[in-house]
């Protein structure tokens, strides 16, 4: 296995352009380290596909300039230390489980002794074992994603790319993948995840890439990406029955979230800057209201305001931003809300 300190992937710079002048990926750049879980990000279009057939030498870049395990990216003999799901895979449906992944292992350069042992071993980690014995026609779509799976480990590999793993499995067996894909990071291995379920690769994901239009317009570590959204989300109580319209009156001068007891020029120098969810009435009659997206640097001086003003601090609580959140802010267009086209453009 490769050092957990070294990049298995190490992208400066890959292009594809296709007749036309039509561009699949320009330029793009990003590094995956060894032993981690890395996703790829993007709309449909964006590129994410093509890359990752770039690196498996099935589609050819127009540059390439980077490395895989070591070697230029295209070179064929590192293809043995790489396993791979594509989202559309197809196993012969005459096959047995077992058959089908033992049949791909062939490909893959592995003995027969090998790949009779890990067949059975990887068909019950994926929850198969029952199944290995009868023809894949008779699989539901979850079950032929489990059994894409195991074949995609019977090589051993050291870098695992998935487009899609969970597609077509029922929750049960989504926990059950994320927790197997976990497994393969303690194992050191590499999981290269092409994802549209951002709140899984949230879950499990050491860090992302997200391309859009065939360019990498963000990468990091999640921790990293979370934090340069975090904010805070306070929740205050005022008595009284004039607690509401002043509240109103406040947001209708265009001051937000602004809140205070007594009246709304109070209101106006307020220190709170963020979104007020609706207010609710509590038993005893107090107004209470939730201001997301608080500035973290705003938070003491609006606890201070707050106190001032004779509200009651219920809580204030650090939030981080959920990949979702950092996803739209990066593809939706703010004045259209819409993605972008696919591809790179001409």
């Amino acid at each position: 296995m490769v050092s957990q300190n070294q990049n298995v992937i190490s992208l400066e710079s890959v292009s594809k352009v296709y007749s036309g002048n039509t561009h699949a990926l320009r330029d793009v750049s990003l590094h995956v380290g060894a032993g981690e879980i890395f996703g790829l990000l993007g709309p449909n279009g964006a590129g994410k596909s093509t890359l990752v057939k770039v690196l498996l030498t099935v589609v050819k870049p127009t540059v390439a300039r980077g490395e895989m395990l070591g070697k230029p990216i295209g070179d064929k003999k590192t293809l043995a230390r790489v396993g791979y799901l594509p989202e559309q895979h197809r196993l012969a449906p005459y096959l047995t489980a077992r058959q089908a992944v033992e049949f791909l292992a062939a490909l893959s350069g592995v003995d027969r002794v090998t790949r009779k042992k890990r067949a059975a071993e990887l068909l019950d980690r994926v929850g198969l074992l029952k199944w290995m014995d009868r023809r894949v026609n008779v699989f539901s779509k979850g079950m032929r994603q489990r059994a894409g799976l195991a074949a995609a480990l019977m090589n051993d590999p050291q870098i695992v790319f998935l487009d899609e793993p969970t597609d077509g499995v029922d929750p049960v067996g989504r926990v059950e993948i994320r927790d197997l894909l976990l497994q393969m990071r303690r194992e050191g291995r590499t999981v290269f995840l092409n994802s549209h379920l951002l709140g899984e690769a949230e879950q499990i994901c050491d860090r992302v890439a997200i391309l859009v239009q065939g360019r990498v317009v963000k990468q990091g570590r999640m921790d990293d990406l979370q934090k340069e959204g975090s904010r805070q989300e306070l929740t205050v109580r005022w008595g009284g029955s004039g607690a509401s319209a002043v509240a109103n009156t406040a947001m209708s001068v265009g001051v937000g979230a602004e809140v205070a007891a007594h009246g709304a020029a109070t209101a106006r120098s307020l220190p709170f800057r963020g979104m007020q969810i609706a207010p609710t009435v509590t038993a005893d009659g107090k107004h209470q209201y939730v201001f997301a997206d608080l500035d973290a640097a705003a938070a003491q001086p609006a606890l201070d305001a707050a106190r001032a003003a004779g509200g009651e601090i219920i809580s204030l609580i650090p939030m981080r931003q959920r990949l979702e959140e950092l996803f739209m802010k990066i593809v939706v267009d703010p004045l259209t809300g819409k993605a972008p086209p696919p591809g790179a453009g001409s």
